[in-house]
């Protein structure tokens, strides 16, 4: 459930007005739900872009009106950690301003379900019948600057998250010993695309024992115009421009990319001639495949069950690399929603457990702390799987090139 669009006047556009209609929708449907959900809130987050914080602090004022409680970031961060906080801190829903990968004239606004993930079908079929209903934007009443400040229904939140998110993400790292003795050779170049990346980026990384990672100077900086790229999208050669440059210049193993709000990761690696290429979604998603399994049956913590999620539209070796495990991979709908609705089932059922989940448009989740595709906890990863090439002398080049013969 969303909306994304141009910013300006009119109702097709994102503003004020329309942002304040979404959210008098979803006040209403937690108004249908009872005190009980009411009182749990909704987390609120939002990205670099233009307008970004008046859109969250909007919400947050037309949620206040109906008595709702709100936990408003206190500034920018990745759309995984929204996703997180609503775990995290109980809310019955959460709002993410943002417009993903679009180019600057856009903004958006995701509505995410109890579980962290992006509400499912029916859910927001539901939502949108009640926002449909809100027929004038322009007399959505809001609370004031003053009466939202005096209410004590808006929390401004922030680094305890942070923290809480960073604990859970020292769970992604497989191989502690192979990160801490190879973490100090790895030469990463990152870059945030003037996004939020940098925010949870940098620390997990730092975290984890990578001491030679460099971020693209003009690229870690906050800038809602993008103004070094075309189109600040990972999955376009012309985005790692300046990455690749600073990598040529570094010796860097690896280029990382993640887009404005640091759900998507592209990464470029190196060639046996120094220059660089920049890997599909489906080919970083293999490499993950492969390590993750790998990994874990050469420790002896594959459990019997282990499941692998894909949608429908990605490549198939990861099917096959899961075979050889012995794990089974589960096929769906193209949207992360349904990635996310899958490992609830797991959780409900016992049937399976998840062991890595994705898509072959750049999204990724490792560990379920997080319902959505998260390219911090991929960064992360891929890291550390160019670490275990790098260890036998290899790229990850190289590793893509054995895991295509075998």
């Amino acid at each position: 459930a969303g909306m994304r669009g141009i910013l300006g006047p009119g109702i097709n556009r994102m503003n004020i007005y329309t942002v304040r209609q979404a959210t008098e929708g979803l006040a209403r449907f937690m108004d249908t739900q009872g005190e009980e959900t009411k009182r749990r809130g909704v987390a609120i987050a939002y990205d670099s872009r233009h307008q970004s914080p008046e859109f969250a602090m909007e919400a947050a004022k037309t949620l206040a009106h109906h008595n709702i409680p709100s936990y408003v970031f206190e500034s920018l961060r990745p759309t995984p950690e929204l996703s997180f906080a609503v775990r995290h801190l109980k809310t019955f829903a959460g709002i993410m301003v943002t417009a993903s990968h679009n180019p600057a004239a856009y903004n958006g606004y995701k509505v995410y379900g109890e579980d962290g993930g992006q509400m499912p079908p029916a859910d927001a079929d539901a939502l949108t019948k009640y926002v449909r209903e809100v027929s004038n934007p322009l007399k959505v009443e809001v609370l004031s600057d003053d009466e939202a400040e005096h209410s004590g229904l808006i929390t401004i939140i922030g680094e305890e998250v942070d923290a809480a998110y960073l604990e859970e993400i020292k769970a992604v790292t497989i191989d502690h010993e192979l990160v801490e003795t190879m973490g100090k050779d790895l030469k990463l170049v990152y870059t945030p695309l003037h996004g939020t990346g940098k925010m949870l980026g940098e620390r997990a990384l730092k975290q984890a024992g990578f001491e030679q990672f460099v971020l693209v100077p003009e690229q870690a900086v906050a800038d809602p115009d993008f103004t070094t790229v075309k189109s600040p999208n990972p999955e376009e050669h012309s985005a790692f421009e300046y990455a690749m440059r600073l990598g040529e210049k570094e010796g860097a193993d690896l280029l990382i990319a993640t887009d404005p709000d640091a759900d998507r990761l592209g990464a470029a690696v190196r060639l046996p001639n120094g220059s660089y290429e920049v890997l599909t979604g489906n080919q970083i998603g293999a490499l993950f495949a492969q390590y993750i399994l790998e990994a874990h049956q050469s420790r002896g913590t594959l459990p019997e069950n282990a499941a692998v999620l894909k949608s429908i539209v990605s490549s198939e070796l990861p099917t096959a690399i899961a075979e050889h495990y012995g794990a089974t991979m589960f096929n769906v709908l193209t949207g992360f929603k349904f990635i996310a609705e899958k490992i609830q089932q797991f959780e409900e059922d016992h049937s399976h457990t998840f062991m890595f989940g994705f898509e072959e448009s750049y999204g990724y989740l490792v560990k379920p702390f997080v319902r959505d595709k998260d390219a911090i906890q991929a960064l992360l990863l891929l890291a550390e799987v160019a670490a275990y090439y790098k260890k036998q002398g290899k790229t990850l080049y190289d590793g893509l090139q054995t895991i295509f013969e075998t």
